[in-house]
């Protein structure tokens, strides 16, 4: 066994030491597979990639199928850090239904799961934990509830809001949750669950208060250039090298440059 492999106990550590924590989305092998040679803790195999990869206009439409096939791709790559799938729409209203289809994703090579939500999910939790499969929990602006909620909107700016944040995020713990994502939640709010709880928050829009931060790839990379939301930085421009790129390709194809001697068998 990989000594240097992650796994669910080594976060709780690591918020006791007070280091932080690095998590990214990925979907495919490769991408995988650089993250993993950098040191990323926590690889996501998140239902992002119905926006990020399928061209859906949100989370909802992802299915089991599109997300396990993708969950295989990622686990293809043998990462050190610790392979999390996301549990798409509708997949685990039930407990049955939540063991089931979490089982599915361990079998495809996940390590754990992320489930969105506090108290209505609460059993199902529970009830994956004491089947051993190792639960992250996801708290704040839940992309997978938007019908309901008219959008995607910042939470914890009321008190009550507030309060009921930091109680699904006691109960998740107390239901055998490993970490929490606290996403697009004011930065007071979310240093106050980061400190109610022993496990540790991972923050996407919700400040530097949480115990780590995760981000999607292609947002971060510059990848998907056509709206990019207030909490994301970009750490690279890689559309705007891919344009320049394809142009050059398509100007030298056409006018024969492309492929030259050195490409060409003799």
């Amino acid at each position: 066994m990989n000594e240097h492999k992650v796994s669910p106990p080594m976060f709780r550590a690591m918020k006791q030491r007070g280091e932080k924590i690095a998590a990214l989305t990925a979907y495919d092998y490769f991408t995988a597979k650089i993250m993993d040679e950098v040191g990323v803790e926590l690889i996501l195999v998140g239902d992002s990639l119905g926006m990020a990869v399928l061209g859906y206009e949100n989370t909802l439409p992802v299915t089991m199928d599109e997300m396990v096939h993708h969950t295989k791709a990622v686990a293809r790559a043998k990462p050190n850090a610790l392979l999390v799938a996301d549990m798409p729409f509708m997949t685990y209203s039930t407990v049955e239904q939540a063991l089931h289809n979490a089982g599915i994703f361990i079998q495809a090579g996940a390590e754990a799961v992320k489930l969105e939500g506090g108290e209505p999910v609460i059993e199902q939790v529970r009830a994956l934990v004491a089947a051993g499969i190792p639960v992250l929990g996801h708290i704040g602006l839940l992309p997978q509830a938007i019908l309901e909620t008219g959008g995607y909107k910042i939470q914890g700016r009321k008190p009550e809001s507030a309060e009921r944040l930091v109680q699904d995020a006691k109960l998740l713990e107390a239901a055998g949750a490993f970490a929490i994502v606290v996403e697009c939640v004011v930065a007071e709010v979310s240093t106050a669950i980061t400190k109610a709880v022993s496990v540790p928050t991972i923050g996407i829009g919700a400040g530097a208060g949480c115990d780590g931060q995760i981000l999607v790839s292609n947002d971060m990379l510059g990848q998907f250039t056509w709206f990019t939301p207030k909490h994301v930085k970009r750490y690279a421009n890689l559309a705007e090298e891919m344009r320049k790129a394809f142009a050059a390709y398509k100007k030298e194809v056409e006018s024969g440059k492309f492929p030259g001697s050195e490409h060409s068998f003799q």
